[in-house]
């Protein structure tokens, strides 16, 4: 597999086990995979098939066994972990099933966070904006827990995509929200993505939104399936 100078991430032989002793499980199994700038793509397949763990591996919160992780033509499996973090924190966009919100900070002071960390002068500014951007202009003094499921995972989103990361991973991003206000979350993530042009990354169990995605890709048993008949054209 050769990268390709307009892939966004790309993934050469990747082999990962966790666990140790009789625990172990080799979680992915020589994983291949390039996706190209700018397009949308969706992960999918069976609890334990190891796709999560695939994103984690993209995002750098889990480190291969062996095997090459590029991203915007970086690899970053050379980097230690300070390195690794000061990247994650540039290139690299996250968004949990949890939410993970800051509990005790307001609504702004949470999508703040990455940009003050970048050393950005103007953080709550453009933290107001982001937040403005995704329809809670007029909650940004609010706290995580005067916020619906709905608004705290817009916060999420807004926090993600702050510091205008080329590529935005996203872990169940609807999971643990109801049907209508998981749509109106898929909406706005689409949304975004395209405003941006940022490359999208999403795990889920829905097919109706992974389906939305310019490709599915199926993974079992952290192996990737044949994806010809998984892939759809850019409209």
């Amino acid at each position: 597999m050769k990268q390709a100078a307009q892939n966004a991430i790309f993934l050469e032989d990747i082999h990962l086990t966790l666990g140790e002793g009789a625990s172990q499980v080799h979680v992915l199994k020589g994983v291949d995979l390039a996706i190209s700038k700018g397009s949308s793509v969706g992960i999918v397949g069976p609890s334990g098939s190891g796709k999560s763990t695939l994103l984690m591996v993209i995002a750098g919160l889990e480190r291969a066994d062996s095997g090459t992780v590029a991203i915007n033509d970086t690899d970053i499996t050379r980097y230690n972990e300070d390195a690794l973090a000061a990247f994650r924190g540039r290139h690299i966009g996250i968004v949990f099933q949890s939410f993970h919100l800051i509990p005790n900070m307001t609504a702004v002071e949470n999508v703040a966070v990455p940009l003050e960390l970048a050393g950005q002068s103007d953080a709550m500014k453009h933290a107001a904006q982001e937040l403005t951007a995704v329809g809670l202009g007029e909650r940004l003094d609010h706290y995580p827990g005067q916020l619906s499921g709905g608004e705290q995972q817009r916060v999420a989103l807004a926090r993600a995509l702050a510091p205008s990361p080329t590529v935005l991973i996203a872990d169940e991003p609807t999971g643990n929200l109801d049907e209508e206000t998981g749509k109106q979350i898929a909406d706005l993530l689409f949304e975004r993505q395209s405003t941006k042009g940022t490359t999208l990354v999403l795990v889920t169990h829905d097919g109706v939104l992974a389906k939305r995605c310019d490709r599915v890709i199926p993974v079992h048993s952290g192996i990737i399936e044949d994806q010809k008949h998984f892939l759809k054209a850019k409209a």
